[in-house]
């Protein structure tokens, strides 16, 4: 279930890290067990039971009976039993009904506490299984070495499913007591004199008016929290009020068109569009690294190669400082009039044209792919039963047979080998994968035939591409090139926002369209590492952007799901999606969180893809679209350890970890929770590994504290908003 952090307005309760924010002392907060003993005794205090009135004896008498049928479940055990003594005196005392209130309250604030540590985000593909790794990331236990070694001897699964257990049999126990408070709530009768205006008692008039169940249903329906952080959220957004609107400011409509001339890299560049974001005019960008055509046009209309060049129409403006000269003078308000009313003429430059300068459309042509073109048109493909199953779109490979014997002038032996060629390059498959290719009545399925493939891969056309394959180093050259040219265009210079808009109606993204295509028959089983992360990286970055433009951003947890595990690529004649990518690629084909099987199984071939052993540092460099996650920026491989170290630094000074030295307290990034196992078997040694990244004095100072005392580990609410 998820929860946004604007929803704390109208969300019950108080959940763990809002009272980490409200309150100082919270930071301090005992362990789940003791936080369990504190539900049970909640109105069991002995003043309390001081103030009871003999009127309380016919109520108590009512409630009893209810009691018992709660007494009748076995659900929770012996814990259940000894929590019912506490109810029996806490009914009792409800009577009053600022100490109801009061219990109420306590008792939302733990129950919404320990819903939040069932809380099990992100939701990846696969077996989700919510507290897999509660022994390995509680957010409140202190970091023993010795019990954490002392633990260890436990199977990861037996103790996964221990705490599973243990926080289901919690969350029972609190909605017995919900349940007991409701039909408490039914049976009182009239409110005091004293606490009829009290808000207290109108939301016990509020209760008693409807039955328990109805009760029941209202408080706990998970879709009235999914309401409620939306509303919450809107009403965020709403007591902002004119900021908000000075800050969102709609661009101005012209008839004209801003053409600017840049480069990579050029620090002018970036100001000028800042510049002109700032004045609410769009633009059109014209990187003459990626069209270099564009230069000796560049050099025809203003008499030089030098950027940045912008143009109002035809009209030269100039370079960063005429643009404000004109800015100081007053004059640019006259130019911005003249693109409100006046279109580009004939001598205007052009945007970017569709295909222009772009290899991707050029090379030798495949001999084989037309072959299998004229095979694909020829041959029949159908549904066909093999083995009790149904394959659908496949053809028999005795067919395939009759086909290159007959086309290629080949021998039956020969026309074997050729279709073995054919399948060896990736242009179609056995359905089961039980070999490559044989004769008889074997069933084999064309690469975009594939349903995973026809139905979920983003990066595929309908049909054969007939260029030969390029080599993996030379697209992912292409592809780093572009990504750097898009990311400095429309990122900010942070890293952290990302115009959306702007790269969806670029040339440069239709252009990495285009590369992406490349990928479907490309060989990448023996690329170095240093190559293959960068590669990885980049892809990942530039896919999650491609799902946010194509399904839009995510909104709850099934969304997520279907982003990380949904939308693919073919990439070597398999098919990835974003999570397996990350786990199965760059984390060595490890289980991603709350999850029981890893992406690649024994047999799978992309398994021999993936990454020797996991690499840490990748958890901040991979972005997926959210404001919680790393900055986003474009990785080279002759440079790609020292830009992942960059990377963490960044990550972890700007808020990824907070260390309070003083009180002894380190509020992590949930990426560290999540992704615990690739930097330590415990939060000892996750706190060492990321202390490297840390400020020199405060990484030492955070070293002392590990080695000598106890520290907990708070871990920040993650923010799965848009960052846009």
């Amino acid at each position: 279930m998820e929860k946004d952090n604007s929803s704390e307005k109208n969300i019950p309760g108080a959940t763990i890290d809002e009272k980490l924010e409200g309150d100082a002392d919270g930071i301090h907060k005992e362990d789940q067990g003791k936080t369990m003993e504190d539900m049970h005794s909640l109105n069991t205090g002995k003043d309390d039971v001081n103030k009871l009135d003999n009127d309380n004896v016919q109520d108590s008498s009512v409630d009893n009976k209810d009691q018992n049928r709660v007494l009748e479940s076995k659900a929770v055990g012996d814990n259940l039993d000894n929590d019912d003594k506490h109810v029996e005196q806490g009914v009792k005392v409800n009577e009053d009904g600022n100490l109801y209130s009061k219990a109420h309250e306590e008792m939302n604030e733990t129950t919404d506490e320990v819903l939040d540590e069932e809380e099990a985000e992100p939701v990846f593909d696969g077996t989700e299984v919510p507290g897999m790794e509660a022994y390995r990331s509680s957010s409140t236990r202190s970091l023993d070495p010795g019990a954490e070694e002392e633990g260890s001897v436990w199977p990861e699964k037996a103790v996964a499913l221990k705490n599973f257990v243990k926080e289901k049999g919690a969350v029972a126990v609190t909605n017995v007591l919900r349940r007991i408070s409701f039909k408490k709530d039914e049976g009182e009768h009239a409110p005091n004199d004293e606490n009829k205006d009290s808000p207290d008692s109108a939301k016990l008039v509020e209760h008693s008016a409807m039955s328990p169940k109805t009760a029941e249903r209202s408080a706990w329906n998970p879709l009235n929290y999914i309401k409620k952080s939306r509303d919450a959220d809107a009403e965020r957004k709403g007591e902002q009020g004119e900021s908000t609107i000075e800050e969102s400011l709609l661009p101005i409509v012209t008839k004209g068109r801003i053409v600017l001339y840049t480069r990579l890299g050029c620090q002018d560049c970036k100001e000028v569009r800042l510049f002109l974001h700032r004045k609410r005019l769009r633009w059109v960008e014209i990187n003459i690294d990626l069209y270099p055509s564009r230069k000796s046009e560049l050099e025809k209309f203003s008499g030089s190669c030098a950027v940045p060049k912008v143009f109002f129409n035809e009209v030269l403006v100039g370079g960063l400082s005429e643009l404000r000269a004109l800015d100081e003078s007053g004059k640019l308000d006259e130019k911005i009039v003249f693109l409100i009313t006046e279109a580009p003429s004939v001598e205007a430059p052009l945007p970017p044209l569709s295909g222009e300068d772009d290899v991707s459309s050029n090379g030798p042509v495949d001999e084989l792919a037309l072959i299998v073109r004229k095979m694909k048109a020829t041959i029949v493909v159908k549904d066909r039963f093999y083995k009790m199953r149904r394959c659908t779109n496949c053809f028999l490979g005795s067919e395939a047979v009759d086909f290159l014997s007959e086309d290629q002038y080949l021998e039956r032996e020969e026309a074997v080998e050729f279709g073995r060629k054919l399948a060896s390059e990736l242009f179609f498959r056995h359905v089961f994968d039980e070999n490559l290719f044989e004769d008889g009545n074997h069933l084999y399925r064309f690469l975009d035939h594939d349903p995973i493939v026809s139905s979920q891969c983003h990066n595929i056309p309908r049909g054969i591409i007939e260029l030969k394959p390029k080599p993996i180093i030379e697209i992912a050259s292409r592809l780093r090139f572009l990504s750097y040219a898009i990311f400095e265009a429309c990122v900010s210079e942070d890293g952290r926002h990302v115009d959306y808009r702007s790269i969806h109606g670029s040339e440069e993204f239709a252009r990495y369209l285009r590369i992406v295509q490349e990928l479907q028959r490309v060989e990448v089983h023996d690329m170095p590492r240093e190559e293959k992360l960068a590669f990885f990286i980049n892809l990942y970055n530039m896919m999650a952007i491609h799902a946010i433009l194509v399904w839009g951003h995510p909104a709850g947890q099934l969304e997520r799901r279907k982003l990380f595990g949904d939308f693919k690529y073919v990439i070597g004649g398999c098919t990835y999606s974003l999570s397996s990518i990350q786990n199965g690629i760059l984390r060595g084909n490890q289980r991603p969180p709350y999850n029981l099987l890893k992406p690649f199984g024994v047999k799978d071939k992309r398994s021999q893809v993936a990454l020797p052993y996991p690499e840490p540092l990748v958890h901040f460099a991979l972005v997926c679209g959210n404001r919680s996650g790393p900055a986003l920026r474009c990785y080279s491989p002759g440079n790609i350890d020292k830009e992942l170290m960059d990377a963490a630094r960044d990550f972890l000074r700007a808020g990824g970890l907070i260390v309070d030295l003083s009180g002894k307290v380190a509020f992590a990034s949930k990426i560290l929770k999540w992704f615990s196992v690739d930097f330590g078997k415990n939060e000892v040694e996750v706190l060492k590994h990321v202390s490297n990244y840390l400020e020199p004095t405060e990484s030492e100072a955070l070293l002392e504290i590990l080695a000598d005392d106890q520290m907990k580990v708070i871990y920040q609410p993650y923010d799965w908003g848009m960052n846009c």
